[in-house]
């Protein structure tokens, strides 16, 4: 009789990297989602709870109120239309701003194109730090008057995408040729063939570049900070920044609640989109 060892042995063998792979995913699960648990608990607890070691997973009694106190303790309501407008308007210039850089990178002819890309590549290694004071300073004085605690100020300067051209452009690149010559036979021009033929193709990696950009908008601190000294133009994550005492008699659990105020939108957002960026990409898995 076989000894059913080896084949037990080489079945283990088989699944060991599947096991290992599946062990590193609940690795990083747990590394990224702790924090989080951490936060949603805190956000319903006392501080004393919070301070207490070893801390308490499970709070003794859910304290709701830390959500009515983080968003009475400032104008939160208005931090969140600021927030709004900038990341929209942000998000949909920076947009438009790498589809058109990116379609000419990849179908038009223009002198110095090569030039123009490596220009392209070389802004993606400037820190976004060393622009702030040259912007601030434009900013201040832009055509006689001072773009200070406005919208545009906050939106403008970030207006420009190089990794988003830089990322769609790779994308176009890999389009089929077949349908981009074929539309063009039939008499489309560079509006209605980017329309109607390169942006659906390329959905997948558009939706992607907008889940990058808006999240980077929403989440963004220091340039908001610096262009804004007005309570009515603040965003949300300069105005999480008001519930810190000073002297370090800090409440933790409504600067939890404000922190969940900021990450609620974005989670929800991500579940939205997620469902159009598997669209795209069993769509276009299934065009002969």
């Amino acid at each position: 009789m076989v000894s059913p060892r080896p084949s037990l042995a080489l079945a283990l063998r088989h699944r060991l990297p599947l096991v290992a792979s599946y062990g590193l995913v609940l690795l990083a699960v747990a590394i990224i989602g702790l924090p989080l648990l951490w936060m949603v608990l805190g956000s319903v607890k006392t501080n004393r709870e919070i301070y207490t070691l070893p801390p308490p997973w499970l709070p003794a009694e859910l304290r709701w109120q830390n959500f009515v106190e983080a968003w009475n303790a400032a104008p939160f309501d208005r931090f969140y239309l600021n927030t709004i407008i900038t990341t929209l308007a942000g998000v949909g210039l920076e947009l438009v701003n790498a589809v058109l850089t990116a379609y000419a990178l990849a179908f038009l002819r223009f002198p110095k194109k090569n030039l123009v890309f490596v220009l392209l590549l070389a802004a993606l290694m400037i820190p976004t730090q060393v622009t702030i004071l040259p912007n601030y300073l434009t900013l201040s004085n832009v055509f006689g008057q001072s773009w200070i605690n406005t919208y545009q100020g906050i939106v403008l300067p970030g207006a420009a995408t190089a990794f988003g051209a830089f990322l769609l452009r790779q994308s176009f690149l890999g389009l089929p040729r077949e349908v981009l010559d074929a539309a063009k036979v039939d008499g489309c021009g560079h509006l209605r063939l980017l329309w109607d033929v390169v942006l659906p193709m390329a959905r997948p990696v558009l939706v992607t570049f907008g889940l990058i950009s808006l999240v980077a908008k929403w989440n963004d601190y220091l340039w908001p900070l610096i262009v804004t000294n007005q309570d009515v133009m603040r965003t949300l994550t300069v105005g999480l920044t008001y519930l810190f005492d000073a002297e370090g008699n800090t409440d933790w659990g409504p600067i939890m609640a404000a922190s969940i105020f900021v990450i609620v939108p974005l989670l929800v957002v991500y579940v939205w989109a997620q469902k159009y960026i598997i669209e795209g990409i069993t769509a276009g898995a299934t065009k002969g």
